[in-house]
């Protein structure tokens, strides 16, 4: 069964796993700065791009707890439906486009076993673009009940590190969180040969609430 916050875990404010690379040099940065601003005019101007910066970190990197829904797929990511294309072998694939403004920690779209985390070098093209179908990026595949089913995490223009949370053999629970990917990116998700897509392109989607298939 999925987990289910309680009302105080809903209300906490949570920070991304993988964000203190850049996390903690903005605010240490705005924090030196207020320190001065006492002292200084020149200090107090220069620090309010430095706090603006920091707050804008945080808010980025926030990861909010969510009540799992009910349902066999459910998106893996924030974002909007990009594309929704048939592949060659029968599958389909759901490409979600991940803005800035979105929470960047994707979860498990289903219960089921990690098979494969495999990083594949490559661009940084914006990853609405054709082009971005070379960036860099993590190819999950999770055995299912409904077999085998393929993510991958699309690294973006400005997006240079996608930082996986778990490893090959880890069993993991419908809508868990299973990794990052850093300032705006995309995820596709293939769903297998029969399964009805049940979203429309330009829809908004909530990672471990969106469903993707229809019964």
């Amino acid at each position: 069964m999925p987990h289910s916050p309680s009302s105080a875990q809903r209300g906490r404010i949570r920070l991304a796993r993988g964000a203190s690379p850049w996390l903690l040099p903005t605010v240490a940065t705005a924090a030196l700065a207020l320190a001065r601003a006492r002292r200084s005019r020149r200090a107090a101007v220069a620090a309010v791009p430095a706090t603006a910066l920091a707050a804008g970190m945080l808010w980025f990197f926030r990861d909010p707890e969510r009540e799992i829904a009910q349902g066999r797929v459910l998106s893996p990511a924030d974002g909007v439906v990009q594309s929704i294309m048939p592949w060659k072998d029968g599958r389909t694939r759901v490409a979600i486009f991940m803005s800035p403004l979105n929470v960047h920690v994707n979860r498990a779209p289903m219960a089921g076993t990690v098979t494969s985390v495999e990083h594949v070098p490559g661009g940084f093209v914006p990853a609405f673009n054709k082009e971005s179908e070379n960036n860099e990026r993590v190819v999950w595949h999770f055995d299912t009940e409904l077999g085998d089913i393929e993510m991958v995490q699309i690294a973006g223009a400005v997006a240079r590190r996608i930082v996986p949370y778990v490893e090959q053999g880890t069993k993991v629970e419908q809508g868990e969180r299973i990794g990052l990917i850093r300032f705006g990116s995309r995820v596709d998700l293939y769903l297998p040969e029969g399964v009805e897509v049940a979203v429309e392109v330009g829809q908004p989607t909530t990672a471990g609430v969106t469903r993707l298939d229809r019964d």
